[in-house]
């Protein structure tokens, strides 16, 4: 199954639960998309496509400047993995394939 899709999606963050949708859109072994959430929308930075796993990089800019280094496995519509926030460390992500 493709990885392509949107996703609703929830990072557990030490500012709580942080909700988002992230678009998938899949080219090879690459992808683009961006993450779009209550802190704004941040553009998919060296997305790429491991079989049924995906890992990227996004640039956040509030509350304070960051790379958010992520990866994420995708089973069926169910989404799994984890943001790494630098100092704060990994925070789990979770996600539901739209449709």
């Amino acid at each position: 199954m493709s990885v392509a899709g949107t996703y609703d999606t929830t990072v557990k963050s030490p500012m709580g639960d942080q909700k988002g949708t992230l678009t998938v859109n899949p080219d090879g072994d690459s992808w683009t998309g961006q993450m779009a959430g209550g802190m704004g929308s941040m553009d998919i930075t060296d997305g790429k496509v491991d079989g049924n796993t995906i890992t990227w990089s996004m640039n956040m800019t509030v509350p304070m400047p960051m790379t958010l280094n992520c990866t994420a496995t995708i089973d069926g519509d169910a989404l799994t993995g984890t943001v790494n926030a630098g100092a704060f460390g990994d925070m789990p992500l979770t996600g539901t394939r739209q449709g």
